[in-house]
């Protein structure tokens, strides 16, 4: 029984992320309709700012969190509730510079006055996000996958109303409104998921204030995790955030212009990304039920049973990565109507189709890595591939080929990622 957990975990993740993901394509299909081209690529300039945050802001907590539950070694719930006043006070610090640097990274960095008040909100989403971030990271470590999955799926039924009711409201005063209110919808759909999550919390989870305070040893491992496990995720999304930065301002020195840019930066980020990405949903499922299972077994010096399971977790991930491809690659159009109602994009998810099928099975390396204790090699790979990335951007858009640049510059980063990531799970077990 015990062994069967595992694949267990697994479907009901699958099952939860499809849920999910059809809720997610609905919620895409609104904005994209709702919000336009021009509205799509204001909010996907965000996007990347967003995501920096949001690493900076965990700390890599939940994966620490997941990983010691699973070890179970330690008093769990001071564990989980002793970490909720340090991540407070580090989104506190977070919310503070947002709101004096907001105005800088809008005009300077992103070339894009619209998104300032988006960054705002920003700031203000970020401590909500970060509690049920920790709370997800205990019932990973506890192989428990349904409060996961219940809460994923009530939050975005949330959202979808919210957004159903919001964006025509706050479209007719402005784009910029409506990337904001967007944003600033979270709180109410992460709320509602906190809600789920401590419903789902042992009962004999009694909180006092004794939980939160911290405990030395505690603390101290939980950074031993999070701060490579973040320094990782950090690496890839400051890349990310500089993405726009360095694409808006080698395009216009070129000579292309700030429409073209935002109008075709729009399809790739907002059409074509999330489209190649529809699988890695499935597959990133697959990675958060490998982490507890490989940290037990590897730990506990299992490299046979551990072995066995990435190659599972990896043989699931392209039972669902083929096909898509196949999709992708062959009949493009068919998807991106049905999702966008639009057929722009159809040249650039067809080149990345290809690629993409080595991304899926990056999530599960990746995550095997951090389970057991190699984070670090795993952030060496992130700052190959941001490295890589960054250089094949500035010089792919200093080509005058328009967006192809960006095709190149993702192309790299995920084949050389993926191979380091497949290297070092390798070297692990010799």
């Amino acid at each position: 029984m015990k062994k069967s957990k595992f694949v267990q975990s697994t479907i009901i993740l699958i099952v939860g992320g499809f849920i999910t993901k059809i809720l997610g394509m609905i919620i895409r299909i609104i904005m994209s309709r709702l919000m336009g081209t021009e509205g799509i690529g204001v909010y996907m300039l965000l996007m990347p700012t967003f995501s920096l945050l949001i690493a900076l802001a965990q700390l890599g907590f939940p994966v620490a969190i997941s990983k010691l539950v699973a070890e179970d070694t330690k008093n769990n719930k001071n564990l989980v509730f002793s970490i909720i006043p340090i991540s407070f006070v580090l989104n506190i610090l977070i919310m503070t510079l947002l709101l004096f640097f907001a105005n800088t990274i809008s005009t300077h960095l992103l070339h894009e006055s619209r998104t300032t008040l988006g960054i705002i909100c920003i700031g203000f989403v970020l401590p909500f996000i970060s509690i049920s971030s920790i709370l997800r990271g205990y019932f990973f470590g506890k192989e428990r996958m349904i409060p996961h999955v219940v809460s994923n799926v009530t939050e975005d039924i949330v959202r979808l109303i919210i957004l159903l009711i919001g964006i025509p409201i706050f479209i007719a005063r402005g784009i910029e409104f409506a990337v904001a209110f967007i944003v600033i919808s979270n709180i109410v759909s992460e709320l509602t998921s906190i809600f789920i999550l401590f419903l789902f919390l042992p009962k004999n989870f009694k909180i006092t204030k004794k939980d939160f305070i911290p405990q030395k040893n505690n603390i101290k491992e939980v950074f031993n995790i999070s701060l490579p496990t973040t320094g990782s995720r950090i690496i890839g999304n400051i890349g990310y955030f500089f993405e726009p930065v360095i694409l808006t301002f080698v395009l216009l020195k070129v000579g292309y212009s700030q429409q073209y840019i935002v109008t075709e930066y729009g399809i790739i980020s907002g059409y074509v990304m999330p489209l190649l990405m529809l699988p890695s949903f499935f597959t990133m499922a697959i990675s958060q039920a490998l982490i507890p299972v490989i940290s037990k077994s590897y730990t506990n010096h299992h490299y046979e049973y551990a072995k066995a399971k990435i190659k599972q977790a990896i043989f699931f991930s392209l039972l669902i990565g083929i096909p898509a491809t196949i999709l992708f690659l062959g009949f493009p159009s068919i998807p991106l109507q049905f999702i966008y109602n639009t057929t722009e994009g159809i040249s650039y998810t067809r080149v990345l189709s290809i690629v993409y099928l080595l991304y899926y099975i990056q999530s599960p390396l990746t995550s095997s890595l951090q389970a057991m204790g190699k984070a670090k090699e795993a952030m060496h790979g992130t700052i190959l591939g941001v490295f890589s990335r960054t250089i094949m951007l500035w010089i792919g858009c200093s080509l005058k080929i328009g967006m192809w640049g960006l095709v190149i510059a993702t192309a790299t980063n995920i084949i050389l990622v993926t191979l380091h990531q497949a290297k070092y799970v390798k070297k692990a077990f010799n």
